[in-house]
């Protein structure tokens, strides 16, 4: 069935019949934990997706989605109100010619006659729906855009060709360079800041579509070459989106071991595929998982069904990459898509299909905004009942607004009451109101009720297998 907004904006009027959350005698008691909004961890630049890979202009329609579907699914993604309000949008650079990921057509496709030669740039004004989609985003507050290139232009590379890995010749860098900052103006003419670049993307991977080598150390040797002229234009330099966090952790270790190289990287990146983003990287810089979706061969909607695409699953790898790797930024593989995606939402012809993984980003992403802090919170974990430890799981933040926002997963299939101790807020050890979210298999983002704090502690209820987001004023 198609999910509408709509349906979110009826769920938002109900909401304020709701009762107070108070926990149910089902529910097994549990030695509550501890949030101090006043120990700052990481920074959080915000969350996001892409539509590289001419998936923006599937969203626009190229396979029949009708009109009011195209809003209905912008809604879903970059709506505060009634979906997740996505804040990153991650733009492909460059070119493939494999008939699976086709791709964007290259903004100089043909050697201008050497790395010294006057650039013969192109520029359609659409880059595979890309341009429409980022001024989409843009309009509905998105100020974050991270264009990040597969590959250079075969041309530039030691194989001839963007697939099929090689490498970038030395001697084209400096050209490389200021072909990555004249994709950034083009879009600054059709009204859109560029305000993050990365140069490659897997440099650990070769595959048959487009993509481009370095080790570590060849990648520092590219940082320095094109780190300033990037920042010259006024944008951050990222690096490296390997395929694995520990494979990342090699390229951040390399890149922090050069200082000339260390000095460039405004933001360092990497994708769980390998291996999970699990431990911090290397580098007191800001670190962001900026690509992955789950493995899996069936389209999903499933919140728990032991799949490992669930939005369970997905939940898990929000918190496991904001608590654990301290990641400052998660930005998630394709928003929508077609076929047996893990896709956000599935594009169907003239029709739409949502899954749980949506919900499971945007009970995240709607209310933790770019410029909040994650802070200091524990579960009570080491207590459990009966010696057992605790299946449940928190973050916290704090907004710039002052809104103060707890992510409670839990993991098991019991329900668990429970309760924190506030401490570090402007009304520290008082009292305070705020709402609570649930997602789970029946819930999407809906609120189920309003938290109390009382003498500085909040109770919370909290079901099996789910969720939770309160959210103080």
């Amino acid at each position: 069935m198609i999910t509408s907004v709509r349906t979110a904006l009826v769920g938002a009027l109900a909401a304020a019949l709701l009762p107070l959350i108070t926990p149910s005698a089902a529910a097994e008691p549990l030695r509550g934990g501890t949030v101090d909004f006043g120990i700052h961890l990481q920074p959080i630049d915000g969350f996001g997706f892409s539509q590289a890979f001419q998936r923006a202009d599937l969203m626009h329609g190229a396979q029949g989605l009708t009109p009011e579907h195209q809003r209905e699914v912008l809604d879903l993604l970059l709506n505060r109100a009634t979906g997740a309000g996505l804040s990153i949008l991650r733009l492909g650079i460059g070119s493939s010619s494999d008939e699976v990921y086709d791709h964007m057509k290259s903004i100089q496709p043909t050697d201008p006659g050497g790395p010294d030669a006057p650039p013969r740039y192109e520029w359609d004004g659409d880059d595979g729906g890309q341009v429409w989609l980022a001024k989409e985003a843009r309009r509905y507050g998105v100020k974050r855009f991270y264009a990040d290139a597969w590959s250079a232009p075969g041309y530039m590379k030691t194989n001839g060709t963007d697939a099929g890995g090689g490498t970038l010749k030395a001697e084209w860098r400096r050209a490389y360079a200021d072909y990555l900052v004249r994709y950034a103006k083009f879009y600054r003419q059709e009204g859109v800041r560029i305000t993050d670049l990365g140069f490659t993307n897997e440099p650990d991977l070769t595959t048959s579509y487009a993509s481009m080598r370095f080790t570590p150390e060849e990648a520092v040797e590219v940082v320095k070459a094109i780190g300033p002229t990037v920042r010259r234009a006024g944008i951050n330099l990222l690096c490296c989106d390997a395929a694995g966090w520990d494979e990342q952790a090699a390229f951040s270790a390399a890149i922090e071991a050069d200082s000339a190289a260390a000095a460039q990287v405004a933001v360092h990146t990497g994708h769980p595929y390998v291996t999970p983003s699990d431990q911090p990287l290397p580098t007191s810089r800001r670190t962001w998982m900026s690509e992955w979706s789950p493995n899996g061969t069936t389209w999903n909607e499933a919140w728990d069904d032991g799949s490992a695409y669930d939005g369970l699953a997905v939940a898990e790898a929000i918190h496991t990459t904001l608590a654990d790797a301290g990641a400052s930024g998660y930005v998630y593989w394709f928003g929508a898509s077609v076929g047996a995606t893990r896709g956000l939402i599935q594009l169907d012809g003239p029709d739409y299909h949502v899954s749980k993984r949506l919900w499971a980003l945007a009970a995240y992403s709607r209310f933790i905004r770019p410029g909040a802090v994650r802070v200091a919170a524990d579960s009570g974990a080491d207590s459990g009942v009966d010696g057992v430890k605790t299946t449940v799981k928190t973050t916290a933040y704090r907004n710039r607004d002052g809104r103060r926002v707890l992510e409670i997963l839990n993991t098991g299939a019991e329900p668990v009451r429970t309760d924190y101790a506030l401490r570090g807020g402007s009304n520290d050890g008082g009292d305070a109101r705020g709402a609570v979210y649930r997602t789970d298999e029946t819930h999407a983002v809906s609120r189920v009720g309003t938290a109390r704090v009382r003498d500085g502690r909040l109770a919370v209820e909290l079901p099996g297998r789910s969720l939770t987001t309160v959210v103080l004023r």
